[in-house]
C-alpha cells in the first residue's frame, strides 16, 4: 500500500480536488488526533476556502475508503488519524483531554494470549487507557 494519505486516495481511484489534496496534507503533517474543527482551522490556513462542511465530506470519504480511523476518547469529539500507522495505544489524560500515543510489546502478546487461552485468533484490537498524572512531591 502506499505510504502516503494523498498516494492511498489517488491508488484507490479516489477523486482528488485540490482541497482535499490540503486536507489530505494537513492529515498527513498530524502529529496529533485532529477532529473535524482542528482540521478546518489548519486546512483553511493553508486555503481561506475550504469550508467545514468539504472537511466533514472529506474525513468521511477517507474513513469509508479505510484511509482514516475515527477515535472517540470520551469527550464528545470525533478525532481522525492514519489509519495505515503503526499498531499503538493511547492514554488519555482526563484532565487536559491530551492523547498519548504509546507501544508495548509485553501488552500485545498478553492480548493474543488471552485471545488463545479463549478459542480465538486475534485480528484486532484497541487499547485506549484514561488517567490523571500523578502529583509527585517535589525532590528535596
Amino acid at each position: 500500500m502506499p505510504e502516503t494519505i494523498l498516494a492511498r486516495c489517488e491508488a484507490m481511484g479516489l477523486r482528488m480536488t485540490g482541497q482535499r489534496r490540503t486536507i489530505a496534507r494537513v492529515l498527513e503533517e498530524s502529529e496529533d488526533h485532529p477532529d473535524a474543527e482542528e482540521l478546518h482551522a489548519r486546512a483553511n490556513a493553508l486555503d481561506p476556502g475550504i469550508s467545514i462542511a468539504t472537511v466533514y465530506r472529506t474525513v468521511k470519504l477517507f474513513e469509508e475508503a479505510g484511509i482514516l480511523e475515527r477515535r472517540e476518547f470520551g469527550d464528545g469529539r470525533a478525532r481522525y488519524e492514519d489509519a495505515e500507522r503503526d499498531h499503538h495505544g493511547h492514554l488519555i489524560d482526563l484532565n487536559s483531554g491530551t492523547v498519548i500515543e504509546f507501544s508495548d510489546p509485553e501488552i500485545e502478546e498478553l492480548q493474543a494470549k488471552i485471545a488463545e487461552r479463549l478459542g480465538y485468533e486475534l485480528r484486532g484490537h484497541r487499547m485506549e487507557l484514561y488517567g490523571v498524572p500523578v502529583k509527585r512531591a517535589p525532590k528535596a
